[in-house]
């Protein structure tokens, strides 16, 4: 499975570089995702098979409503994930960021087990590890930010237990 996996990534990462991925991805992805979801019980993620990737359960900046995000993640190597709002490179931030900035405490679920995570955002002064450690898994994921005309927000997720939030 691990073969297949990286043969998928490497296939498909010169595809994510592109402009008509971007343009496309923001509408095609999340319906596809939405749909694996309620066939698979939250078992198979599309996005799964390009990256490591996890599903963020926030509660909305504004709302306090929940909401529901199927992200990205690089592990930090200490137990931890790194997320990063590049939103296919989109000029506005992603509505997820918002919501952990208004609320960092969430719950995360990465391989079908659910976390409960505290959101911090990442720091000036630790941005460039961050990203190191992004393109370590992802080569060239930086460009969103470049192509993107902002500062990306990149949270670290810190699994917390309830008694913690």
């Amino acid at each position: 499975m691990a073969t297949v996996v990286h043969l998928v990534r490497s296939l498909a990462a010169p595809l994510t570089r592109t402009r008509l991925f971007r343009v496309l991805a923001p509408s095609v992805l999340p319906p596809i995702e939405r749909v694996l979801h309620r066939l698979s019980g939250g078992r198979v993620q599309l996005s799964a098979l390009l990256v490591p990737s996890l599903v963020l359960h926030s509660t909305g900046a504004k709302s306090g409503l929940p909401r529901e995000s199927a992200l990205m993640y690089t592990p930090d190597g200490r137990g931890r994930a790194i997320v990063a709002g590049t939103s296919f490179a989109r000029e506005r931030h992603p509505a997820w960021t918002h919501n952990l900035l208004a609320h960092p405490e969430a719950d995360i679920v990465v391989r079908g087990r659910r976390l409960h995570v505290r959101a911090t955002l990442i720091g000036p002064e630790s941005r460039d590890a961050a990203w190191h450690r992004i393109e370590a898994v992802w080569p060239g994921y930086r460009a969103y930010e470049r192509d993107s005309g902002r500062v990306v927000r990149l949270f670290l997720l810190r699994p917390v237990s309830p008694s913690e939030l």
